[in-house]
């Protein structure tokens, strides 16, 4: 794979004229103005977003984020209030067992496949106002832009919201799209907890939002996500889109380092069983991983958290996990093996018992390649500035392209700022992201479209 956000996309051949293709010439002259009739579409931006700035009232945090984790009472109030617009538009909705949701415009063809999009509702603790839902309310208005226009499709159209996509309340990420695609299993989803002991069950059930229809794959043509890029790249290159081909691989680890309790005063620093000390002695190396495998290594030390937690007792236990990502695999690959013998040497210099596991991992992946050819079609329909990009984030789309064919389609957030309340988008960035999310899918699900 090639580096984070590095590559700019090359030319390519201009696909749009292949539907006209050994054609007479009257019914050359047709297609093209039926052609150009669809390729003059375009989404009604003020009305997508005056959705995203409603749904954003929904979990409001005072320093103007959002906080609407996965089954909560405001992810449920979001997920109704979805429910009800999707409602409106005359889609079908369902309910999966661990879930998600799909809402359905039909298709004119006979059990045609469907074209799928959307992304996810649950915010971080201090989360934005974008991160996930403008995926979704892109779909969305990509389903009232047709109606407006009155254009059936070939193949029915789904968008969907994909359950507990963040991991911060329940701590696995992508969990809803993971069951969906087969890569968690169910029963494993409903046991996880959160930190009060609440069930991923129990809050389905509570929520009333354990629907009936199983988690599985029915039959997809092409799926896509929508999402803002989540870091600095298009924006420090003042590029519109990016169309992500692929995401690098990543992965979860949790580091338990057993020491022995004692008072502060009391005992000496030198004969102390003391974690920390391993701890303080690891993070320098932690850090120097990432910058030996860089400029792409990512390493992160996202909680930390000493037993019993007292202020005047030595720990007897240390547990903090850590965050490793590269798109390469081999240099993936040895920062997984550098990790543990980092540790090791850490923990054995200061006579330590420690175990590790690996809680959570995406492997790195290649999107569809007609998937992807369907998003540069449609940056060219639209006319936007582009470069092809590999995602530093995990996405519901990684699990998605496990089973099915998928791509993804990035906008611009300002200063590349996201799990953060200052998450920002512009108008414009919304509306072009969505006007390519349409005639990508427009582009799979079409068949042969006529005007109502």
């Amino acid at each position: 794979m090639a580096a984070f956000g590095s590559i700019l996309a090359p030319a390519v051949k201009d696909h749009r004229s292949e539907i006209c293709d050994n054609v007479l010439p009257s019914e050359q002259s047709g297609k093209n103005q039926a052609m150009n009739d669809l390729e003059s579409i375009r989404i009604n931006g003020d009305r997508l977003w005056s959705r995203l700035m409603r749904i954003a009232q929904v979990g409001a945090t005072p320093a103007g984020g959002c906080n609407r984790q996965a089954l909560t009472d405001e992810d449920v109030e979001g997920r109704e209030l979805f429910i009800s617009w999707c409602r409106q538009a005359g889609c079908d909705v369902r309910i999966d067992e661990i879930g998600n949701i799909f809402a359905r415009r039909p298709g004119t063809g006979h059990d045609s496949p469907a074209v799928m999009t959307g992304s996810h509702l649950d915010t971080q603790p201090t989360g934005g106002r974008f991160d996930g839902i403008y995926g979704v309310l892109a779909g969305l208005e990509v389903i009232e832009t047709l109606n407006d226009r009155g254009i059936p499709t070939r193949h029915p159209i789904d968008v969907v919201v994909w359950t507990n996509e963040e991991g911060c309340r329940f701590d696995t990420a992508m969990m809803g799209s993971a069951v969906w695609s087969g890569n968690l299993p169910l029963e494993e989803a409903y046991a996880l907890r959160d930190q009060d002991g609440h069930s991923v069950l129990e809050e389905l059930d509570r929520g009333g939002h354990r629907g009936r229809f199983p988690a599985t794959p029915g039959s997809v043509k092409a799926a896509f996500e929508a999402h803002i890029e989540q870091g600095p790249v298009l924006e420090q290159g003042g590029e519109s889109i990016g169309i992500v081909t692929g995401v690098q691989h990543m992965s979860r680890h949790r580091v338990v380092i057993e020491g022995q309790e004692a008072h502060a005063g009391p005992t000496p620093m030198a004969l102390r069983k003391d974690p920390v000390m391993a701890l303080a002695s690891t993070l320098p190396k932690l850090y120097a991983l990432a910058e030996a495998h860089g400029p792409d290594g990512r390493v992160t030390i996202g909680c930390i958290k000493t037993l019993p937690g007292s202020s005047n007792t030595v720990p007897g236990r240390l547990v903090y996990t850590v965050d490793i990502r590269h798109p390469e695999e081999a240099q993936y690959i040895a920062m997984l093996g550098e990790l543990r013998e980092y540790i090791a040497a850490s923990c054995g210099e200061f006579g330590l018992s420690w175990h590790h596991d690996c809680f959570w991992q995406s492997p790195g992946l290649t999107f569809h390649k007609e998937c992807i050819q369907a998003v540069r079609t449609a940056v060219e329909i639209v006319g936007l500035s582009h470069r092809d990009m590999i995602s530093g984030a995990g996405h519901d789309a990684c699990n998605l392209a496990s089973r099915v064919p998928a791509s993804m389609i990035f906008i611009p957030c300002e200063n590349g700022i996201s799990h953060n309340e200052a998450e920002s988008i512009k108008t414009e960035a919304a509306t072009a992201g969505a006007n390519v999310l349409l005639h990508a899918m427009l582009h799979q699900a079409s068949g042969d479209v006529q005007r109502a």
